[in-house]
């Protein structure tokens, strides 16, 4: 499941890479642990320092997306470094792809939102034996995500460039302990493109894949799995459905409203003395997102509430930060990582179907 995510930022690539400035960027990061549980106060002790090395793309307007968005870069990232305590939490590596839509372009400045997604490896996860104080991470692979606000100055083909930015690690709750580690980093890097000037091309007929200022139904099945405490314990099975309205409101956002039902096994083993059914453990939940589309792959950022949660075992609120690709209009493929406030639920991977309009 968590190939998922970089194989949605591969299918960016290879449709893009002819319409692109390539180049390259070489980042150093300064941060540190932020323990957000109370279980995690002994692992910050040391600054967190990393490195990061780009492929970038600079879009030039080969596809009508590119133009919406301003040009905006796209990419991988090799990510070297440690989190804030090497002897505990081990030091990762990680790569992720990623996209930085521009939110304020002038002459030779540009501000970037920046989102990526990928998969990170640490040498010291949880072991009872050998390491039974990292509480954060529990299994070597890790789904990755970084969010970040950057800034570039630029000159000729190159540029020096200052982020502020977000990365996290996580399991998803595949493997307890899972606790999770943010990182906040601050960074300053270089970067070089292959050629002074973008070459710009005539944009090719693109097919679109949804339908703007236009409300449209879809379902969704997901099946997912997860472990609970005590450390050993067993995986339990997720089983998620949605029913779905979404609309684009502009090539550049959309909006989705969900209705969200929700059977996690886990909760059978929440307070055991206590019989239960199946429709006990059921939640249900409302939810919205933004939409940022980008032609047939879109990231999606959520927040939703429970409103049928007999245990509130993880509290009322939930959020989500995925991404969805169009496989075609009628199906598209999600994978993304559903959590309460910076606790990870679970990793969300499934397929969505959607009513499309028919023509009269």
């Amino acid at each position: 499941m968590k190939k998922s995510g970089l194989l949605f930022y591969i299918c960016i690539f290879l449709s893009n890479f002819s319409f692109a400035q390539s180049g390259f960027e070489v980042r150093e990061k300064v941060g540190f642990l932020a323990a957000h549980h109370a279980g995690m106060a002994h692992l910050a002790q040391t600054l967190a320092v990393a490195t990061e090395v780009s492929f970038v793309q600079k879009l030039n307007g080969g596809q009508s997306w590119h133009s919406y968005y301003r040009q905006p870069v796209i990419g991988g990232t090799l990510f070297m470094g440690s989190v804030g305590n090497n002897d505990i939490l081990g030091r990762y590596v990680g790569l992720y792809g990623f996209a930085e839509m521009p939110l304020v372009k002038y002459k030779n400045y540009r501000m970037d939102w920046k989102f990526g997604t990928g998969l990170g490896y640490t040498n010291r996860p949880y072991d009872p034996i050998s390491n039974p104080k990292n509480v954060a991470i529990g299994s070597r692979l890790n789904a990755m995500m970084c969010f970040a606000l950057k800034q570039t100055f630029a000159f000729k083909q190159s540029a020096i460039t200052l982020a502020l930015d977000m990365t996290h690690f996580s399991n998803g709750a595949f493997k307890v302990p899972n606790l999770g580690i943010n990182l906040p980093y601050v960074s300053i890097g270089f970067q070089h493109f292959l050629l002074e000037k973008i070459y710009r091309v005539k944009q090719k007929p693109q097919e679109t894949y949804f339908t703007y200022k236009h409300w449209q139904a879809s379902v969704s099945g997901m099946l997912s799995f997860k472990e609970t405490m005590p450390i050993g314990g067993k995986k339990y099975p997720v089983y998620a459905g949605s029913l779905s309205l979404r609309n684009y409101f502009s090539p550049k956002a959309g909006l989705e409203l969900n209705l969200d039902v929700i059977s996690k096994q886990a909760l059978m083993n929440y307070e055991p003395m206590v019989a239960k059914s199946q429709m006990d453990i059921l939640q249900i939940g409302i939810s919205t997102a933004y939409l940022l589309p980008l032609n047939r792959f879109n990231f999606v950022y959520g927040f939703g509430v429970y409103f049928r949660d007999r245990y509130r075992a993880d509290g009322p609120l939930y959020i989500r930060l995925g991404c969805r690709y169009y496989v075609s209009k009628s199906m598209s493929a999600f994978f993304g990582l559903k959590t309460h406030y910076a606790k990870a639920d679970y990793l969300e991977c499934g397929l969505t179907y959607h009513f499309n309009k028919r023509k009269k």
